[in-house]
């Protein structure tokens, strides 16, 4: 069963397998995320008489979340906020009765080839081969931390190395491409090394802002992550990516840190 079943032109339908960690009658805004990156690639590409290989790569994603999501039917509107030929700013708007939930602001970049000045002084992680198997659903509940395949190389709360994988596809029956599917499980960041009991400590986050410096290949996500509770009720979450090629770029989140009265 795929995250999403379309239903119309913008509009697509939950499935149970989107069952949030928070609450479960609510979505995990993961494959939410995914949604709207994947919609986005869909307007790109009907908007511009290009060859695939040459159309603009998601290159900044940043998402606020307003709200929660039931599981049910859910509506995306895509309106560009700034065409050109080689730079675009476009906007997706992901809502549930008419009220927004999930606003995307994504920059496209014209892909050209810098391979001869390609190079990165972040370190790769270990392969998912070498990081062990570690089961999720010990610490959250939830449909879509059930998909879900970990492994993870804890070094404290907090501080974790982990790859994750999902055989679900996106959305039902129609094409995606890696960097939606990839974009699709970055949320789950969060909750993989916890600094506190999630039960005696909420920590749900507001945003989400990835960067990508390249395409990933599908297959595994790899984090590099560290999460931080400052002293006045806000933490971060943060993340080096990779794929299994190496490092692609970088993750944050920023938290409301509410410890049960």
């Amino acid at each position: 069963m795929a995250y999403f079943e379309r239903t119309g032109p913008t509009t697509f339908r939950a499935t149970e397998h989107t069952g949030g960690a928070w609450t479960l009658d609510e979505q995990h805004i993961a494959p939410a995320l995914g949604l709207l990156a994947h919609v986005v690639e869909i307007d790109r590409d009907e908007r511009r008489d290009e060859n695939p290989a040459n159309a603009l790569p998601l290159a900044r994603l940043s998402y606020d979340i307003l709200g929660t999501l039931p599981i049910g039917e859910v509506e995306t509107t895509v309106t560009v906020r700034r065409p050109g030929r080689t730079i675009e700013l476009v906007e997706a708007i992901l809502s549930h009765g008419a009220r927004p939930a999930v606003i995307l602001r994504a920059w496209l970049l014209q892909p050209r080839d810098t391979s001869a000045v390609a190079g990165s002084a972040t370190p790769s992680i270990p392969s998912p081969e070498d990081t062990p198997p570690w089961d999720p659903t010990t610490v959250w509940p939830g449909g879509f931390i059930k998909t879900a395949h970990l492994r993870r190389r804890q070094t404290e709360p907090g501080r974790a190395r982990f790859w994750v994988r999902t055989d679900e596809p996106l959305v039902a029956d129609e094409p995606v491409s890696s960097t939606s599917a990839f974009i699709g499980v970055l949320d789950i960041a969060n909750g993989m090394t916890v600094r506190e009991d999630p039960t005696k400590v909420a920590f749900p986050n507001l945003d989400l802002t990835a960067h990508l410096v390249r395409a990933p290949r599908a297959g595994w996500a790899g984090f590099d992550t560290t999460v931080t509770f400052g002293d006045d009720g806000i933490g971060l979450t943060s993340s080096v990516l990779h794929d299994e090629d190496g490092p692609i770029g970088s993750l944050n989140q920023i938290l409301t840190v509410r410890p049960n009265s």
